[in-house]
């Protein structure tokens, strides 16, 4: 069974001005989501900024994540690093802190070979006994994970269940799919290819479009899944405009504003990210606007 189907949340980390995490934001960040539909939260990624969280930070917010959640919904933690030994760390203290799963995205700058990939990428599930989603992002990490790569964990990794595919090749996410016989947990890790995605066998989505746009996403899964195509694609035709806004600048810096112009928070920004362009945050207001999220 996979950890979870539809659309789960990369969800954000509240920051105060002083540095420090906001921890009651973040709950009520939480609770935001699951109030709206939202099927799963994917803590300590990307989105989260978690590559400038120290170790104990990291950890922190993933136990505060899976303590509020409560298994209400699957709580997914990003415990990837270009060091194996921290991802091998990072994920036993996820597994400790209650996580229902683990995302891992590459080794980013080291830019390993595929035969360091499934070293890397077995000693760090072999650690533990969470289901585990790979994370392929060559866009951030320099290295793709080539799809046979992919295949050769899937069918030698017991937990290795899943990948989440931000490449934005199609032809490559249809490889995996052939080369796993379907069997993979797919998620789409671009929301601009959800329904694509699903069409291929997919489970869901790892969102920023979640965030400000919960249900909605919600809904693209589940109209799909109900046989509802047309709705689904519809429904995902029109986001296209807000995708588009909401990475005009590198994420999260527009999506932590969309938030602010719902008129909830997420603190500020940790450096090197900075505060988003006035005339990026007038395109993005104008677009949550159309979409009927503001």
């Amino acid at each position: 069974m996979a950890i979870f189907k539809g659309a789960g949340v990369a969800i954000t980390t509240p920051f105060k001005e002083d540095g420090s995490i906001d921890f009651d934001l973040f709950t009520e960040q939480i609770e935001y989501q699951i109030a709206h539909k939202t099927d799963a939260i994917i803590v300590c990624g990307t989105t989260g900024e978690a590559s400038t969280m120290s170790h104990e930070e990291h950890i922190a917010v993933i136990k505060h994540c899976c303590d509020v959640v409560n298994k209400r919904i699957p709580v997914v933690a990003g415990t990837g690093s270009n060091c194996t030994e921290t991802a091998i760390y990072l994920s036993q203290e996820a597994e400790k802190a209650g996580a229902d799963g683990i995302l891992v995205v590459s080794p980013y700058y080291n830019k390993a070979t595929q035969k360091g990939l499934i070293e890397h990428f077995t000693m760090v599930a072999d650690s533990v006994k969470l289901p585990m989603i790979l994370y392929n992002i060559q866009g951030r990490t320099g290295v793709n994970i080539n799809p046979d790569t992919i295949a050769t964990l899937f069918k030698n990794v017991s937990n290795i269940v899943g990948v989440k595919e931000a490449s934005g090749n199609i032809s490559q996410v249809a490889k995996i799919m052939q080369l796993t016989d379907g069997k993979i947990d797919l998620y789409s890790g671009n929301d601009d290819q959800i329904v694509p995605i699903l069409s291929l066998g997919g489970k869901g989505v790892i969102s920023v479009l979640s965030i400000v746009a919960p249900e909605q996403t919600h809904d693209i899964c589940s109209l799909y899944f109900e046989g509802k195509t047309k709705e689904s694609c519809d429904l995902q035709l029109k986001a296209l405009p807000l995708i588009d806004a909401l990475f005009c600048e590198v994420n999260p810096i527009p999506v932590k504003m969309g938030i602010k112009l719902q008129k909830r928070d997420t603190g500020v920004l940790r450096r090197p990210l900075t505060q988003m362009e006035d005339d990026h945050a007038k395109r993005l207001e104008a677009e949550m606007k159309k979409f009927g999220v503001l």
